[in-house]
């Protein structure tokens, strides 16, 4: 890491240790396949702290502060492991750890689904727009598959238009492919029999969990909670307020890179203030 005061956002030694193996075998790989193999000019976790930068921040590429390496850069490296899987990856590496600090084992049994529609901004292309008119909102849709401890497992961004169930089903495949340990989840009733029959048909007993009749406003609903709440802890991710992504991988990739930032919090139970100035 280059020598400048540390931002808040800044991976700590214990969370770059989690983290950079994987993107320093990366790179290893595409140098190993350059013609000249010559080494690349960037320290991969200032590459990296950038990306968090963003995401923490909400701010566009273009104003990275100038201590980052190039905006151009950075997004360069942020697209190649958006596109070849590695955050993906990261997320699943992370995960599994997390879970067995948590005292479960690394593959999930069970699951809860949820969605979340949120505003776009003008860059926004409108063919991966839509109506969500259920909510109101004109944008994008997130749909996320979290463990019952709220860790993400899968994640999928469309248009706000396209219903719970089309969601559901991407969700269900996407996890079951990534975790075939997966044999229950619980969903809200905007899924209808369409995601019970698909999750039966992939071995997962779906289960819709009814608001308590009589009740009303807000209150905790069974399993579902655990979901909400892992929406809000992205959300805590300013890029994530609203949706400011052309593409929906990089949506996608968005929500990948706030969870691993949780993680790797988690499993090293560190907090901005436990680390900060440690440098």
């Amino acid at each position: 890491m280059s020598e400048r005061k540390p931002y808040p956002s800044d991976l700590s030694e214990a969370r770059w240790a989690l983290i950079g193996p994987t993107l320093t075998a990366w790179r290893k790989a595409r140098l190993d396949r350059r013609p000249t193999g010559q080494p690349a000019k960037v320290e991969l976790r200032d590459v990296f702290n950038a990306i968090l930068y963003v995401n923490r921040t909400g701010i566009p590429w273009k104003y990275l502060p100038h201590d980052f390496p190039n905006h151009g850069t950075v997004y360069s490296y942020y697209a190649a492991w958006r596109d070849e899987g590695i955050l993906a990856q990261l997320n699943y590496d992370l995960t599994g750890l997390a879970r067995v600090k948590e005292g479960s084992k690394p593959e999930p049994t069970a699951s809860v689904i949820d969605t979340q529609s949120v505003k776009t901004s003008h860059n926004v292309p409108l063919t991966s727009q839509g109506m969500d008119a259920a909510k109101k909102i004109v944008g994008r849709k997130r749909g996320i598959l979290t463990d019952t401890i709220g860790l993400i497992l899968a994640v999928t961004v469309t248009a706000a238009s396209l219903s719970e169930n089309a969601v559901g089903l991407r969700l269900l495949d996407q996890a079951k492919k990534t975790y075939p340990t997966i044999s229950k989840s619980w969903v809200d009733t905007g899924f209808k029999n369409a995601v019970v029959e698909h999750g039966a048909n992939l071995g997962i007993d779906v289960e819709v969990v009814n608001r308590k009749s009589g009740v009303r406003g807000f209150h905790v609903v069974k399993r579902r909670w655990v979901v909400e709440r892992s929406l809000g802890w992205i959300m805590m991710h300013r890029r994530l307020a609203r949706d400011y992504e052309t593409l929906t991988s990089s949506s996608e990739a968005m929500i990948h890179i706030a969870s691993i930032d949780n993680l790797a919090k988690r499993i090293t139970d560190e907090t901005t203030p436990t680390w900060r100035g440690t440098y």
